[in-house]
């Protein structure tokens, strides 16, 4: 028979084993959703890139365009800055609180897969 001294070792033996185990299951559960999280993350960057780099040089264009047809070519600039002021203005009034809610919706629905 066992003494108490050993059978409470025994059992404090067992509580370390189960939390290293638990601390290890929270660690590859974190790695999963990240590995999971990170690729989806990437690609949007990389398209939200090819969209931000068609839309400047698309803006240099039409402000170039703009501006010879004026005459003065500092106007097509003008014209395409306060478009992007009043495209700003009505997403930061009308649209900013739905842009934050479907993109932290996102984040939440892949953080939960």
């Amino acid at each position: 028979m066992e003494t108490p001294k050993s059978l409470i070792e025994l059992l404090f033996e067992k509580i370390e084993e189960y939390g290293v185990t638990t601390f290890e299951l929270a660690k590859l559960k974190l790695l999963k959703r990240t590995v999971l999280i990170a690729p989806s993350l990437y690609s949007r960057l990389i398209v939200i890139l090819v969209i931000f780099v068609f839309t400047f040089i698309l803006s240099i264009g039409i402000a170039l365009l703009l501006g010879d047809l004026l005459g003065k070519l500092y106007y097509g600039f003008f014209i395409v800055a306060a478009f992007y002021l009043i495209v700003g203005i009505v997403l930061h009034f009308n649209l900013h609180k739905w842009i934050k809610k479907s993109v932290a919706d996102s984040i939440v629905k892949q953080i939960l897969q």
